[in-house]
C-alpha cells in the first residue's frame, strides 16, 4: 500500500468511493459530499488551495481510500478541517483508513494549522471511536461554511 497526493486521474474513483460509501450505509445525499460538485474534482480543488492536502492510498494499483486537510472557508484562524476520510469497505480492517487519517493530520501540523476540526455522522461510528482514541472532542455546532448542512456530529482537536 502506498499513500499519495491525489492526481487528475484520480477523481473518478475518489467520487465512487464516497458515494459508494453513502450507497451502502444508504446515507443522506443532500447537502453531504454525496452532492457537492467538487466531490468530482478533487485533484483540482487541492491543487488550486496551497495550504491544503488530500491524500489517497493506493493498493495495487487501486485507490482504496483518501483523506485531507483544507482551510474550510469560515473556520477561525488556525483551523484547519479534516475532509474526504472515506476507505472503499474491500479495504477496511486493514489500518489503511488510520494510516491516511495520521497522514492527513500530520500535514495539518506541517502547514501550520493549529486546531483541527471534522464533521461527521453517527453510523461512521468506527471512525468517531478512533477519533476520539486521537483526541478529538465533541462540540455541539457546526464551524465553517462547508455546505455540508446534513452533518451532525462535530469534533476538533488542538494540532
Amino acid at each position: 500500500m502506498t499513500i499519495r497526493r491525489i492526481r487528475k486521474e484520480d477523481d473518478e474513483r475518489v467520487a465512487a468511493i464516497i458515494r459508494g460509501i453513502f450507497d451502502e450505509l444508504d446515507m443522506p445525499e443532500e447537502h453531504t459530499v454525496y452532492d457537492d460538485a467538487s466531490t468530482d474534482r478533487q485533484y483540482e480543488v487541492f491543487r488550486d488551495e496551497p495550504r491544503s492536502v488530500l491524500w489517497v492510498a493506493e493498493e495495487d494499483g487501486v485507490v482504496m481510500g483518501s483523506c485531507g486537510a483544507c482551510p474550510t472557508e469560515g473556520l477561525p484562524e488556525g483551523w484547519c478541517e479534516i475532509v474526504k476520510f472515506y476507505v472503499d469497505k474491500r479495504a477496511r480492517g486493514k489500518g489503511i483508513g488510520s494510516k491516511l487519517f495520521m497522514k492527513a493530520l500530520e500535514s495539518a501540523r506541517s502547514l501550520g494549522y493549529k486546531t483541527a476540526y471534522l464533521e461527521t455522522f453517527p453510523k461512521f461510528g468506527n471512525a468517531i471511536g478512533m477519533y476520539r482514541r486521537l483526541g478529538f472532542r465533541d462540540i455541539d455546532h457546526q464551524m465553517g461554511n462547508s455546505g455540508h448542512l446534513a452533518m451532525s456530529i462535530f469534533m476538533t482537536k488542538s494540532l
